[in-house]
């Protein structure tokens, strides 16, 4: 039995002559029971017809014995144009609710539209007929199986063309003034979405649902009257093939109006020439993350690819050499790839290394071993001698957030390997060992202008050390905050960070080459070799 009573058979009345199909009239009943749409349509249909029926049956009595008080068989109109004498009769009081029951017109048009099958829903365009059954949910399982995914459970999403949305807004203000009428509490958004009865039918029959359905119409004509409407809520963009979009025209129905709509759209909607059709079965597995930290021994190597000009300078990269492997044992279809911080191209990372993480997208494989796992960083560390990758894990999104917790915070060491312009001696640098906590001031370099903000950040040195080599060169250590420019407090940057080390050293410095040696974040877990 449908979970329906006695107030909304009107509705169902109404819905039903306008050519809805028996799920569509079972949403905007507000019927939240997932097993009355997982029933076959036409058992639905046939419930739905049965409660029409015996709303009229109900009545049925009373006009017998209307008829049998009017006394020597009086043909109706005569009966109902005599005044009456004494108390009303029956019949007087059918009539005057006559006005609250379906018109026979009304009822035949039920009849003749449910009857044929292959009516199309005026307000679902078929979504909720031919489209959620077994012929639909076999070629979605196909699917998967053919894209040979690893997973435990699936998830279904079905996208939905716009036009939809004016066909609902259509079909509610149809019963809106009915359930006025009815002193009926009932708001637009409490009717069942498409979307969600399309789920619910389809969940059991594909056991738990998957990557992505999108069913789509060949037109989009049901809109066209809202761009003149309602222009400014639609814009051409590049990348869409249709200003029609979901988000538009929800926009659009929210603010025309009732009345301007009725004007410009019929209600209920008009009988469609075709069905929805599915355009696509899409399978999308969710990401997986792994992390790590990489070391880098080459001073010709950039953390990412780089593009000047559209044009490559550097064969390969960091991202690329750690990527390869991983996108060949998950399967996946490519990646996004992330670290604390970054270092120059001439610039080694030594020490644990650096922190990084790649969430690889749409992976057929989603678990390994800590065995294969193991195995996986040996084949990344023989694939190049120029970096070097440890402590490999699969992670959580959550936990990559630990990556970027606190940056401002995070220090750094480096070592430089510094040069002067005029001759030093040993004892002219050691006052630099002393040194704590110096704040600078730096202005965004020049040679990242291109791509950061200009503005001035304070950053803060908290240790300094040095190593004499020769009159012109020494070794300076340095423990710094987490995005201090070092190339630039070594050579001033033209002025641009203050102090730095011209200042300090009263000469000209320059910096010869550069070695991070420790990015101080407890993450990812250290694995023990």
């Amino acid at each position: 039995m449908l979970p329906l009573k006695e107030k909304d058979k009107p509705i169902v009345q109404k819905l039903l002559s306008a050519g809805c199909c028996a799920r569509c009239v079972l949403r905007f009943c507000c019927v939240s029971v997932q097993a009355a749409y997982r029933q076959p349509q036409q058992d639905t249909l046939k419930e739905l017809k049965a409660l029409i029926s015996n709303a009229e049956n109900s009545k049925s009595p009373d006009s017998a014995e209307a008829e049998s008080t009017d006394g020597n068989n009086k043909p109706h109109d005569a009966a109902v144009s005599e005044p009456p004498e004494g108390p009303p009769s029956k019949r007087a009081k059918l009539e005057l609710s006559a006005t609250d029951a379906p018109a026979e017109e009304d009822a035949a048009a039920v009849v003749e539209q449910t009857d044929e099958e292959s009516c199309v829903c005026v307000v679902c365009l078929g979504v909720l007929q031919e489209l959620c059954g077994p012929t639909q949910a076999v070629k979605i399982a196909e699917a998967v199986k053919a894209e040979k995914y690893e997973f435990d459970t699936l998830v279904l999403s079905v996208s939905l063309p716009a036009q939809l949305c004016v066909r609902e807004h259509s079909c509610w203000l149809h019963v809106k003034k009915e359930l006025r009428e009815k002193s009926i509490a009932l708001d637009k958004d409490d009717v069942i979405q498409v979307k969600e009865a399309f789920k619910w039918i389809m969940q059991g029959l594909v056991a738990k649902a998957l990557g992505g359905v999108a069913v789509v119409t060949r037109v989009d004509a049901d809109c066209h009257f809202l761009a003149t409407t309602c222009p400014d809520c639609f814009k051409p963009t590049k990348n869409k093939q249709s200003v029609f979009t979901r988000m538009a025209v929800v926009k659009a129905l929210e603010k025309i109006a009732d009345a301007k709509f009725l004007k410009h759209y019929p209600c209920p909607p008009a009988q469609p020439s075709s069905s929805c059709i599915p355009q696509d079965i899409q399978c999308l597995h969710g990401s997986v993350f792994v992390a790590g930290r990489y070391n880098k021994f080459c001073r010709s190597l950039p953390q990412t690819p780089w593009v000047i000009d559209g044009e490559r300078r550097m064969e390969s990269s960091v991202e690329e050499l750690i990527a390869a492997p991983l996108l060949s044992s998950f399967r996946a279809n490519s990646f996004n790839f992330s670290s604390s911080g970054r270092e120059d191209v001439d610039v080694r990372t030594l020490g644990n290394g650096r922190p990084f993480a790649m969430e690889l997208l749409n992976p057929h494989r989603s678990r390994l071993s800590k065995v294969e796992m193991k195995q996986l960083q040996e084949t990344i560390n023989k694939s190049s001698d120029k970096i070097r990758v440890r402590d490999l894990q699969i992670v959580t999104r959550d936990a990559m957030s630990r990556m970027k917790e606190g940056e401002e915070e995070k220090t750094k060491s480096y070592t430089a390997l510094i040069w002067t312009q005029k001759p030093i001696q040993r004892d002219d640098i050691t006052f630099i060992d002393d040194i704590k906590d110096l704040t600078l001031d730096q202005k965004t370099p020049l040679r990242v202008l291109h791509r950061r903000a200009l503005a001035v950040r304070q950053r803060v040195i908290h240790s300094m050390n040095t190593r004499f080599l020769d009159s012109h060169h020494f070794y300076l250590g340095l423990k710094t905050q987490a995005g201090t420019y070092i190339k630039e407090f070594v050579h001033g940057d033209f002025g641009r960070t203050i102090p730095n080390l011209c200042k300090l050293l009263k000469t000209d410095t320059d910096i010869l080459e550069l070695d991070v040696e420790s990015v101080d974040v407890d993450w990812p877990p250290s694995i023990p070799e």
